[in-house]
C-alpha cells in the first residue's frame, strides 16, 4: 500500500447540517421514514439524493417505529358434533387419476364419517 493512501484524510463535507435537518424531521414526524423525509427536503428546495438521505438516516440511528400489533381476542370455538350413528354425516371430495394410456378421470367420493365407508 502506498504511504499517501494510508495517510489520506478526506476533505469532503460531513453534511452535519443535512443530518440535523433529517433528525429534526424524524423527531417532529415520528411515522415518517427516509423516503418521506426525502420528499420534504425536496419540497424545501434541497437537492439531495435518496440514497444519501438513507445513509444519513441510518447513521443517525433513526428507524421507522413500527406500530405494535393488536392482539385479537380469540372467539370461543364451537365443538364439532360427533356422529352417534351411521348415515348422520358425510364427507365428499373429488379425486383425480390417470389411466395407463394417459387419459385422466375425476371421481366424486362420498364417505360416511362414522363408519368410514
Amino acid at each position: 500500500m502506498d504511504k499517501s493512501t494510508f495517510y489520506y484524510r478526506s476533505v469532503k463535507d460531513d453534511q452535519t447540517w443535512l443530518r440535523m435537518k433529517i433528525r429534526d424531521y424524524a423527531s417532529a414526524r415520528i411515522r415518517y421514514g427516509y423516503r418521506r423525509i426525502h420528499v420534504l427536503l425536496q419540497r424545501e428546495g434541497i437537492k439531495v439524493n435518496k440514497k444519501r438521505v438513507y445513509r444519513l438516516y441510518k447513521l443517525e440511528n433513526l428507524d421507522l417505529r413500527l406500530k405494535p400489533r393488536r392482539k385479537f381476542v380469540a372467539k370461543p370455538r364451537l365443538e364439532l358434533q360427533k356422529e352417534s350413528r351411521p348415515d348422520e354425516a358425510w364427507a365428499m371430495d373429488f379425486v383425480s387419476d390417470q389411466l395407463f394410456n394417459g387419459k385422466r378421470f375425476r371421481t366424486l367420493t362420498l364417505v360416511d364419517t362414522y363408519t368410514r365407508e
